[in-house]
């Protein structure tokens, strides 16, 4: 019976610290989210700023999982190459340990309830402000207090080893052997890991137990070493489905961390050694969470210092390993939700939507100038141009459809309400979008059918057809431009100012189209077609319009 209340008791432990884990990375990542797309630009410098970009995500959100998922994720939505995303995902092994310096510090070397419940207490008033910033920081401080609390009730629910010799006996059964213990702890390291699906709560498993006196610092740093492994299942799951490059990413991830404990096979004795003898704390129970904390510190900057001059190598070698499989290479969109237990994702999903949204612009920009050109030359491949331009449409319907339930599933998260309103305001801009799409198909069609009836537009109406093309390429110019970035109230000013010029130009060239009818000095049919286009044309105005409307809103 006191077993089952051991285990029972280990396990509530457990979630406590898991919980104030993810409560207080949410809140991290609310009071942040905002600052991280600043912090995302720096990924494209270079290698070294990549590095530092993954250790300041981590250290900010507090998990290297969190962090490599949005990694995968970025890399499936073609925000990062995977040269980029190796290099972010070697600072998040770095980031990892400010966690781990955090709970082994405060965590073994204070009374955790004098910390805990005034954090809770402190928190708690500020979780019920009006204010979103105070409610935000209250998480920050209730997940922290919950966090040592768990960390508190896990190390009273681990037994004294004095008084359990026979645990003691049980590991010291698996040390002394050379190679093979190594091997076992590692994988011991790996399984804790992948078990609890939080190397920081492996990592507090791991120190209660060297405080508790279960293993010595060695054993403790062999499973150490295998939690660095573990944490890696948690990326390689979030890649399943995703495109090929976000496979290689997660790969990486794995590839890294093995190559990490391969090497520290060789020198693991000399390590232990160069760790004890940089240790300023004495090798005592009390000190062994510091100690252990420096190891997994020196460990992962030695790594990626080894690892950041081989970036390229380990890119090509998870090239050679993930092949592009059938779904990579059909041409079906698909726009994977990232999703993280640790992390509130909504800010990186949505950044995610941005860049989509802007790939779905240039789209159908393309389709417009592609039209135009044809318009204007029409030639013998016309129908192979239709075609293109059909394929394309169908690409705008299933980003739009894929898109709008992308942007429902980030509505059912937690959202404040300025991302509320951002997520209405880009499910209206890809609906417009994707009536630019059936519109410019249309354009197509009817230049389609002007060759193939060999119909010839009288001049003036070849002239006019220019003239609203350069107020709709205009205007699709303006949004562009502002995809990525908030459109200003002079430019929504603008924005207004084009859709009435696209509008008088049409009434205009309709009423020329009527007159040309009316004294018989061009082809009917080939007004009829003429005044169809125009139709188009100012519905093209009419989405454009629509969306800066929406553009304004977002933030």
């Amino acid at each position: 019976m006191d077993s089952i209340m051991l285990v029972f008791n280990l396990l509530g432990s457990l979630g406590v610290f898991l919980y104030g884990m993810k409560v207080m990375s949410d809140g991290i990542h609310k009071v942040a989210g905002d600052k991280m797309k600043s912090i995302l630009n720096y990924m494209t410098k270079n290698r070294f700023m990549a590095v530092f970009t993954g250790f300041m995500i981590t250290a900010l959100i507090q998990s290297s999982s969190a962090t490599t998922v949005m990694v995968v994720s970025f890399v499936n939505a073609g925000l990062l190459n995977l040269i980029q995303s190796i290099g972010v995902i070697m600072g998040a092994n770095i980031g990892t340990t400010v966690t781990t310096w955090i709970v082994s510090f405060v965590g073994f070397k204070f009374k955790i309830q004098a910390i805990a419940l005034p954090l809770i207490g402190i928190g708690l008033p500020l979780f019920f402000s009006k204010h979103r910033m105070k409610r935000e920081w209250a998480e920050v401080l209730i997940g922290f207090g919950l966090l040592f609390l768990g960390l508190s009730f896990l190390k009273d629910s681990v037994p004294d080893i004095n008084n359990h010799p026979d645990i003691f006996q049980f590991v010291k059964d698996f040390t002394g052997r050379g190679f093979l213990s190594y091997v076992i702890f590692v994988a011991l390291g790996a399984g804790l890991t992948i078990a609890v699906q939080s190397s920081s709560a492996a990592m507090a498993i791991t120190v209660t137990m060297a405080y508790k006196g279960w293993i010595d610092f060695p054993t403790a740093s062999m499973i150490v070493l295998g939690e660095n492994i573990g944490t890696t299942v948690t990326a390689y799951l979030a890649s399943i489905g995703t495109t090929v490059n976000a496979r290689r990413a997660a790969r990486a991830h794995l590839l890294f961390n093995i190559f990490g404990v391969v090497w520290m096979t060789f020198i693991f004795v000399y390590f232990i050694q160069f760790i004890n003898w940089l240790s300023p704390w004495q090798d005592i129970l009390s000190n062994l969470p510091l100690k252990l904390s420096l190891f997994h510190t020196v460990f992962n900057v030695m790594n990626t210092f080894i690892c950041i001059w081989l970036i390229k190598y380990f890119a090509l070698v998870v090239e050679k390993i993930v092949k592009p499989n059938k779904n990579d290479l059909n041409k079906e969109y698909k726009l994977v939700y990232l999703q993280s237990g640790r992390v509130d994702p909504t800010t990186f999903n949505l950044e995610q939507v941005r860049q989509e949204i802007f790939k779905l612009v240039r789209i159908c920009e393309d389709m417009f100038e592609t039209s135009l050109h044809l318009f204007f030359n029409p030639h013998k491949k016309l129908g192979d141009e239709v075609d293109k331009i059909s394929t394309q449409e169908r690409l705008t319907d299933e980003m739009q459809r894929e898109i709008t339930n992308f942007l429902t599933t980030c509505s059912e998260e937690a959202l404040t309400d300025k991302y509320a309103k951002n997520i209405n305001a880009m499910i209206r801009i890809v609906h417009e979008l994707e009536g630019i799409g059936d519109s410019v198909l249309r354009i197509m069609l009817i230049t389609k059918k002007k060759y193939d009836r060999k119909l010839e537009m009288h001049p003036e109406a070849t002239q006019e057809i220019n003239d609203i093309a350069k107020a709709v390429k205009e205007f699709m110019s303006l949004y562009n431009v502002k995809m990525l970035e908030h459109m200003k109230r002079e430019d929504l000013a603008q924005a207004y100012e084009l859709e009435n010029q696209i509008n008088n130009i049409r009434k205009k060239y309709k009423h020329n189209a009527r007159e040309r009818i009316t004294q018989g000095n061009s082809d009917i049919q080939a007004e009829l077609l003429y005044i169809d286009l125009l139709r188009h044309f100012e519905h093209i105005g009419d989405y454009s319009l629509n969306i800066a409307q929406a553009l304004r809103s977002v933030r």
